[in-house]
């Protein structure tokens, strides 16, 4: 059978995935934790305990401070001994509330049985409220909060739910993990997500070189005919949402558009089991599984991370920065983060901290182009990076760059991994898309 995926551009990297054969572990608790007030996209959120309060695992502990946020709860029991600023990974100063951990004690209305709840009572209005109340985003890395999502704007219909197991990003094996050990719950998730939209068609998509998720998901089918399992070619950025709309609906997300505007709308796995916990278990997202990787390390682990732990913490679980050890990314070599402070929090959407040596870091002399166009065959969103990076160095030509739509730019670096003359191209190109998506966005509305 021929394996589906996006028509346009991607690469092949080394997926790397050392650590799919380690089951998920709990990492043991911090006696210190740092809850960040930015763990989503759009506005952070806003405290609501100060020094000297005590808290348990679940209760809320910031409100969402405008239409796209999400409040956050408190992963830990103990004592609030600061709400201040910290340093995030990239060292920039960002308010948190800090935890003296003190025991572990739950707030009593949270389900920690094992038992799968499989019956679904709740209204699509009261699935949204409870998502939405369990501070739920997207864990394939925006962390866009889950129930807008859910709630499609006026005029637009959702038709299918897609959810995203693809995890295209190389060494990332957290969610192929979740698929395996939590299988019927993601499944239920994705229920649960398609009563709140209204829609009776589902779909997971999953890369080939997960045979045993597919496997897992496939044992299911006769529990829920309504969700098909999708296995698509290994290719990066499969998981992009576009990308992995185009694999498995054959649709095309407009310029400018939204996913929505096919029809679809699409969930992460861990999404689907953070719903699933959160509608059956009343468990608010507190907790999400992150690969602890990299060739140099003498273990792998994928980990149970109670958000607020740092990543020096997680480092230690696997014997500390080894000897070859130069860098630490948050995410995988390819839309990672660079970690400057090890000392940072993880967020809720965090999956993988990877350890990468000066060798495997080290970039190549840059020289000049060579007008090969690899870059535009890369580019799954048909994009002429040397184009758009050409006109970004020479300042000022934004009318220019909004032509060539340097906007539907998703930042995925096939353009740089691609590169012969290893011209930073991303890195050009990132900066002038910002500027030009700002300026548009402050153009009066029509």
């Amino acid at each position: 059978m021929k394996l589906k995926t996006f028509k346009i551009g991607g690469v092949h990297p080394d997926d790397s995935k050392l650590a799919s054969e380690e089951p998920i572990e709990q990492l043991p608790l911090p006696q210190t934790a740092y809850i960040s007030m930015a763990q989503h996209l759009g506005a952070p959120a806003t405290p609501t305990v100060q020094k000297g309060d005590s808290v348990k695992v679940g209760q809320v502990i910031a409100e969402a401070s405008g239409f796209v946020s999400a409040c956050i709860h408190s992963p830990y029991s103990g004592t609030v001994t600061a709400v201040e600023p910290h340093a995030d990974l990239a060292g920039n100063m960002v308010m948190h509330v800090v935890i003296a951990v003190e025991g572990d004690e739950w707030l009593p209305e949270i389900d920690r049985t094992p038992d799968i709840r499989r019956e679904i009572t709740a209204s699509p209005e009261e699935i949204v409220a409870k998502i939405k109340n369990a501070g739920i985003v997207g864990l394939g890395g925006a962390a866009f909060p889950t129930h807008i999502k859910l709630c499609p704007p006026p005029g637009k219909k959702a038709e299918c739910l897609i959810l995203n197991g693809t995890e295209c990003e190389p060494y990332i094996t957290s969610d192929d993990r979740i698929m395996r050990e939590h299988t019927e719950e993601i499944l239920l998730g994705a229920t649960i997500m398609m009563k709140a939209l209204g829609v009776s068609r589902g779909y997971v998509g999953v890369e080939e070189n997960k045979p045993a998720a597919i496997a897992a998901l496939r044992s299911f089918a006769g529990k829920y005919p309504q969700i098909e399992v999708v296995p698509l070619k290994k290719k990066y950025p499969q998981g992009g949402e576009k990308q992995l709309i185009d694999s498995v609906i054959r649709k095309r997300v407009p310029s400018l558009g939204l996913p929505i505007d096919t029809g679809a709308v699409v969930q992460n796995v861990g999404t689907a089991l953070a719903v699933y916990e959160a509608v059956q278990k009343n468990k608010p997202l507190i907790d999400n599984i992150v690969t602890v990787t990299g060739k140099c390390l003498p273990k792998q682990k994928n980990f149970r991370v109670r958000v607020g732990c740092t990543y020096s913490q997680m480092l230690e679980a696997v014997g500390g920065m080894p000897e070859k050890g130069a860098k630490l990314i948050s995410g995988g070599p390819m839309m990672g983060k660079a970690i400057v402070n090890p000392e940072a929090a993880t967020l809720k959407a965090t999956s993988a901290l990877l350890v990468l040596t000066e060798e495997e870091t080290r970039r190549k002399a840059e020289s000049n182009c060579i007008r090969c166009g690899k870059c535009a065959d890369a580019c799954p969103m048909g994009l002429q990076p040397f184009l758009l990076s050409r006109l970004a160095k020479v300042g000022g030509r934004f009318d220019e760059l909004e032509q060539e739509k340097v906007f539907d730019c998703i930042e995925c670096g096939c353009c740089l991994y691609t590169c012969p003359a290893n011209i930073p191209l991303l890195d050009i190109i990132r900066p002038a898309k910002a500027q030009v998506t700002k300026i548009m966005k402050s153009r009066p509305k029509k």
